[in-house]
């Protein structure tokens, strides 16, 4: 039976995941469920893909995963169902799957026809859960929805690169955890752009010359621990996600604080990387 996979953001506080799941498992007792996230910012579509493209390829081919954002139905917010990479997403149509497959194309998206079935002011909780149903218990596509060509494309907060080439223009798309500031800029954009050239990577104010490939690469490990850089000292890095990240230093946003914080890069805040 195939995973089921829960990205919303709904919380933890309310009972709306636990209604989700003991409605999966009163038509599934065996299923399988495993939550990627519920504390995505309210409606926040880009965060919502970034969380999603680096969870969705940890899991086995098959898996089904319902992203509970921005989900209420209406004219320009259809429900779709697809197949990508193996995977199946059941979703809004709100531009989220635009930025999953920038890369790679559907093998097949349907617009989700069943909602006369259901009289509903929670989506997710009957029309999603049914469609994860179908699709574990070996349901095709076809039967919930009509095959659509293609999918609600997003094209806000995309890096950009100026005509001579010698700029990239990044935002800041998500905040972790520990206060890191996450960029739309990719390794793989930085280096095609870049061609080995030096750089100087501007954020709000700040300005840095290197990107390391760790946070502990920061460290000079060889000098005593008193001389060592300390907590809360400012770095760039390409994140296990390959992206550009902005971080402090063992940073925590309850003592030291983080990049969000100490640097005040937030949400949508331009960065910059220059090359030479």
């Amino acid at each position: 039976m195939s995973i089921i996979t829960l990205t919303t953001d709904f919380g933890t506080k309310d009972h709306f995941v636990g209604a989700v799941k003991g409605t999966i498992y009163s038509e599934l007792p065996n299923a399988r469920i495993v939550d990627i996230s519920h504390h995505i910012s309210p409606f926040n579509i880009t965060e919502t893909a970034y969380i999603l493209k680096n969870a969705y390829k940890s899991f086995p081919d098959g898996s089904i995963h319902i992203i509970g954002v921005d989900s209420e139905l209406n004219e320009e917010n259809k429900h779709i169902a697809l197949k990508l990479d193996n995977h199946y997403f059941i979703c809004a149509d709100n531009g989220v799957i635009s930025l999953l497959a920038a890369e790679i194309k559907p093998e097949k998206i349907v617009e989700i026809n069943i909602h006369n079935r259901f009289e509903t002011s929670f989506p997710v909780l009957d029309v999603f859960v049914k469609v994860a149903c179908h699709i574990s218990r070996g349901g095709t596509l076809e039967v919930i929805g009509k095959a659509i060509p293609e999918f609600k494309k997003l094209i806000e907060l995309q890096p950009s690169i100026s005509s001579d080439n010698k700029t990239i223009f990044g935002n800041i798309i998500y905040i972790d955890n520990y206060g890191n500031s996450i960029s739309n800029i990719s390794q793989k954009l930085f280096q095609e752009v870049g061609k080995g050239r030096d750089y100087e990577i501007s954020a709000n104010k700040y300005i840095f010359n290197k990107i390391y490939t760790r946070y502990s690469e920061f460290v000079n490990f060889s000098v005593p621990k008193e001389q060592r850089q300390k907590d809360g000292s400012k770095l760039a890095l390409f994140n296990s996600a390959n992206y550009l990240e902005i971080a402090m230093y063992r940073s925590n946003l309850n003592t030291v604080g983080g990049a969000s914080s100490l640097l005040g890069l937030n949400y949508r805040d331009v960065l910059t990387v220059k090359f030479l």
